[in-house]
Parts: C-alpha cells; structure tokens; sequence
C-alpha cells in the first residue's frame, strides 16, 4: 500500500526522489526508462505514480492515456522543467492528480502524497458512483435516446471531446439493458498494441504464435451473453477492423491458430474522441464498419456547450468527494463560481471533476475558494459579484425546481435526486426565495 513507482529519464531525480520517499516511510521503486512502466505495474502493488512530462519512449502524457486505461483509479501526478499552461492543461486533461514543477516542493508532495495514502488505507473504501447529471436540453434528449434503445441489440457509437462522459453513456446502455447481468468488457483500442489487440479480441490457441504458451480466451468469448466496449475506436488498425467488421456481420469469431469457429451473442459500443466521417474519408476508418456501428450515433456536447450543468455537476463532486476524504465542505466561493463559469474546460467534465477533488483535498475551510484551486485557475475574471450571484441563483432555482417536478412536489424525493439532505434542500430554497414554493407553482 506504501509503493510509490517514479518515472524520470534523470536517473539523479528518480534516486533523490527515492530516497526522500523511504525517508518517510514509503516504498520507492523507480524507473529512467518509461517503457518499463507497465512491467513494474504489473508486478508491484503500486498506490501512486509519479511521471516526468519530457522523456524518451512512452512521453508522461502517453503514460498517462496507458495508465488510465488499465488502473483508472491509480493516481498520477506529473512533474516537469517544461511548467507551461498547455503542459499542465494536457497533463489535467488525460486523468493526472496534479502538476510539480521542477524544482519540486517537496513538502507540498509530500503533503498530497499523504492526503492519498490515508485515503488508500480507508478500510472501508466509499466508491466513487459517478452518474450522469445534466439540465441540458441536448443531453436530456441523449439520455432519452439512451433509455429506448438500452433494451435492443443494436450498435451504439457514442463521439466527442474527451473528459464529456463517453464511457458514462456507454455504462448506462449497459446497466439498463437485458444483458446488465451479463458481462460488460471495456476495450481502449489506444491503449493495446496492434500485434496484441487481436489476441485480446479473439485470444489464441496454445503455440498460435511465439510466447503464446497456453490457450487463453479472447474479449468476445469472454463477454458473451453482455456487452463489448471499444473505447477509442478511432486508433484501430484498418485490418483489424476489417475483422471486427465480420464479427459483426456473422456473430462468429476464430481464435488465432485455430480453425474452429464459435458463435457469439454480444453487443457492441463504441467510442471516439476523433471525427469518423473524416478518418472515412481520408481512408483510415473504413465506411462498412461506420455505417455498421453507427445504427445510432450520440455526439456528446463538450462542457463549454453546457454551462448549466457546471454548478450542479460541481455541487455533486464536492458532495462526492466530502465522503471519499472526510470533509464537509458545504460550497464554493462566489469568485470561485466566476472561475469555474468563465473556464473553457478543454478537458470537459474530467478535468472538472479532478479540479474539485484537488480543490476538496487541499481546502480547510466550509467553502472552495480560489487559493484552493490549481495554479492554472487562479486568475482575475471580470464578472461581478452580483453577476456571480444572478447565475448561480439562476441554475439552483432552475435544478431544484426540476428535481420537485420530478419528486411530484415531495421535498424529501426532491432532495434524494439532488443527492442533498432535507435541511440543505430547505436552506437553499430559502436562500433563492422558494420558501414559499407549493406544487402548483411548478
């Protein structure tokens, strides 16, 4: 539970930080060659990564995108001489705790550091139970769309920004379809070499191929009677697609190094962050197997679309993440809200979501204020604070009102949607003048 692995190309970084770890009672390992990563994730039982931005091999950022896809709740935090604003954006944006640059604070590090292991230790780990919470009009009729098609077998390809909530939509066609108790298999097609992706869909015989020393199933096999999900579907090699194109068709697979062909019953999403139309067209993605897995196309909104749904989803975070790490942070500050209404969000709602935790570790007080921020967030915005003030009085009246609808008028439902208890409900209807709220008002 104390390993920390370090990844630095400066052998003399990685040794310092080493020992300054086992100083404080963590165990470090270390690597100055980033495509060993993997390997030593594989055989330590690692709590938290730090990675270095610049390097030969595997860059931090791609570590990242690696890292994520196969332990997505392992911590990263980046360090780097290269401290711009779009490094550090890039870094947010891909799923990193936070950003050090170099030279490090080294007891601001290690302050964070501990904030994560207490957390790790927790023997009775809250999960996070990320939903999707919306008050767009664009993605209420997503999630409309969602509901009737959930019980089908059609194919869903599901496009947009990173960080929008792509693998979220995917989750709920799951979860609400027929197969929720079957299999639900997640494939990031970025993340698996091209020479291994095919052995990972349709595994392979004992000696199909050097170092395949016994049998083992592929992803196909594995998810029959469930779901498949192929994140980043854009990366796929064109001749694999050309064999996922078959499976699709016949609803059968071979393993590699066997000529017995097996009948599957499987669903299939799919996911990008890339234009498909545009990768057709250039001749990287091919059209029969677009227009076969495009039989019903969701495009996400990116979170700039959808500034409505930034306070709420904030509220929901905060409350999220007070159980996760003990807090009892109770809301954000009005220059707070200023910030967080006026930022573009390039990383969308993953980057929203790693800015609240970061704020919620590091804040003492009842309320985020911008001091608790990221460095990239902290800076002057020429709204006023009644202007703060008009705005998020706005989006609380109008979700509030929209969860009573919703609770036909029982405050106590209402609260329950909102994830809030019944007092805090209350205190925030009085705050905006709902007090005097009855059902016919709605």
């Amino acid at each position: 539970m104390n390993t920390i692995l370090i990844i630095d190309d400066e052998t003399a970084m990685c040794v310092s930080l080493s020992k300054l770890f086992k100083a404080h009672n963590y165990n470090a390992i270390y690597t100055s060659d980033s495509m060993q990563a993997e390997k030593l994730l594989q055989d330590n039982d690692v709590f938290l990564v730090i990675t270095d931005y610049k390097m030969p091999g595997y860059s931090g950022i791609n570590l990242i995108k690696i890292i994520k896809s196969k332990y997505p709740e392992l911590p990263v935090i980046m360090i780097s001489g290269f401290g711009s604003v779009e490094t550090i954006v890039s870094a947010m944006k891909y799923g990193a705790q936070n950003f050090y640059e170099k030279p490090i604070k080294f007891a601001n590090l290690l302050s964070e550091i501990e904030q994560l292991k207490n957390v790790k230790n927790k023997q009775n780990k809250i999960p996070t139970t990320d939903k999707i919470i919306t008050n767009n009009n664009k993605m209420k009729e997503i999630m409309e769309i969602v509901e009737k098609i959930s019980a089908t077998d059609i194919p869903v390809i599901i496009t947009g920004e990173s960080g929008t909530g792509k693998e979220l939509i995917a989750n709920a066609i799951h979860t609400n379809s027929n197969r929720m108790d079957n299999p639900y298999i997640k494939i990031n097609c970025a993340s698996i070499p091209e020479t291994l992706l095919e052995s990972e869909l349709f595994g392979h015989e004992k000696g199909a191929f050097t170092d395949a020393r016994e049998l083992r199933k592929g992803k196909f096999e594995i998810a029959e009677g469930g779901t498949i999900f192929f994140d980043e579907i854009g990366e796929m090699s064109v001749n694999t697609q050309a064999k996922l194109l078959r499976v699709l068709q016949e609803k059968e697979f071979e393993r590699l190094g066997s000529n017995n062909v097996q009948k599957m019953d499987v669903r299939f999403v799919a996911a990008t962050n890339k234009n498909l139309k545009v990768l057709v067209e250039e001749g990287k993605f091919r059209e029969d197997l677009y227009y076969r897995l495009s039989v019903v196309h969701l495009e996400i909104p990116a979170l700039k679309e959808r500034k409505e749904d930034i306070l709420p989803l904030v509220d929901y975070f905060i409350n999220d993440f007070n159980l996760k790490y003990n807090k009892s942070i109770h809301t954000i500050s009005n220059e707070t809200v200023s910030i967080f209404l006026e930022h573009s969000w390039p990383g969308n709602i993953r980057e929203l979501k790693n800015c609240v935790e970061r704020s919620v570790i590091f804040c003492e007080e009842p309320e985020i204020s911008p001091k608790n921020l990221p460095m990239q967030y902290k800076r002057v915005t020429d709204f006023s604070a009644n202007d703060i003030k008009s705005v998020y009085d706005k989006v609380t009246r109008e979700v509030i009102l929209d969860a009573l609808n919703k609770a036909k008028g029982s405050k106590t439902k209402a609260a329950e949607i909102l994830n809030i208890n019944r007092r805090t409900l209350y205190n925030k209807m009085k705050k905006i003048g709902l007090d005097t709220w009855k059902t016919d008002k709605v």
